[in-house]
């Protein structure tokens, strides 16, 4: 079976192809260690990366609240550009930026470039849609916005939690989770922004609540509004996803999910996600 995937790192000022099987990091890499570092996922469409600049601009954002160097736009370009070359046009991949603190110390941080096939379960959500559990994280809705030391609004690589819950919510028999404040309001994903449709309108919590910034988020916002769709940020329950039109899961390489199990009670999508796909696809 042939190895898909590419990876590349910055070495001695340039990016380095390396064979996918062979180790980047040292051991005593911070980011290895101790999670000390960001990541972005870009969707690959016909062998490129059209979406790159939102998220290089989200990436070196997390670098600020982590007080951490970006290597800065010419490296990742460069990054991307050597794992890109040859890639097969007519194959969905997924580029994962990573940048670590390194060794520390005052050395240079580690940037890489890692890319593979999107998965086929991604895929199949991207058109079957998914089933969805909400889960509690543990904070109140407006605690991280004023708490610098929890990240809130960073891609850290400290993604245990995240995978934790995705494993909860497969043992439960559902696809993904939806996070919840202590008071009970949306929050996001462990890999997505939460979007819902209700009368007419798309809402989507706010980032005062410490969520991610979401690059499909706002890209979708972005294009409904020149359709003349309205939009609204909105700090939601989960009644109101219950009671809304339609609920979806946003992301780069899934796009919109639709949600169409929700705590274990089916639902529909009014037939709207059509539509939104369709926005996300101009």
């Amino acid at each position: 079976m042939t190895d898909e995937r590419v990876v590349a790192v910055w070495r001695d000022g340039a990016a380095v192809r390396v064979p996918a099987d062979q180790p980047v990091v040292t051991a005593f890499d911070l980011g290895l260690g101790r999670g000390d570092g960001v990541f972005e996922s870009i969707a690959v469409v016909g062998a490129g990366a059209p979406h790159l600049p939102a998220h290089l601009a989200r990436l070196a954002r997390s670098a600020e609240l982590l007080e951490l160097s970006d290597v800065g736009e010419t490296v990742w370009r460069a990054l991307v550009d050597s794992v890109l070359a040859g890639w097969d046009p007519g194959t969905d991949g997924v580029i994962r930026l990573f940048l670590t603190r390194g060794l520390g110390q005052g050395l240079p941080p580690t940037a890489l470039a890692v890319l593979s096939p999107v998965p086929a379960e991604v895929v199949r959500q991207r058109t079957d849609g998914i089933s969805v559990i909400t889960l509690g994280l543990g904070v109140p809705a407006d605690f991280r916005s004023h708490a610098p030391w929890l990240l809130g609004g960073a891609k850290t690589l400290s993604y245990a939690v995240n995978m934790a819950a995705l494993r909860h919510a497969a043992a439960r028999g559902a696809d993904d989770v939806i996070f919840t404040s202590l008071e009970g309001q949306i929050l996001e994903g462990p890999t997505s922004t939460v979007v819902w449709s209700a009368d007419g309108v798309l809402h989507t919590p706010p980032l005062e609540t410490g969520i991610l910034p979401g690059t499909t988020m706002a890209r979708l916002f972005a294009r409904a509004a020149d359709a003349g769709r309205p939009t609204a940020v909105t700090p939601g329950t989960v009644d109101d996803l219950r009671a809304a039109d339609a609920v979806w899961l946003v992301s780069g390489v899934r796009a919109a999910a639709t949600v169409h199990t929700l705590d274990g009670v089916p639902r529909g999508d009014g037939g709207l996600s059509a539509s939104v796909r369709e926005l996300l696809a101009r």
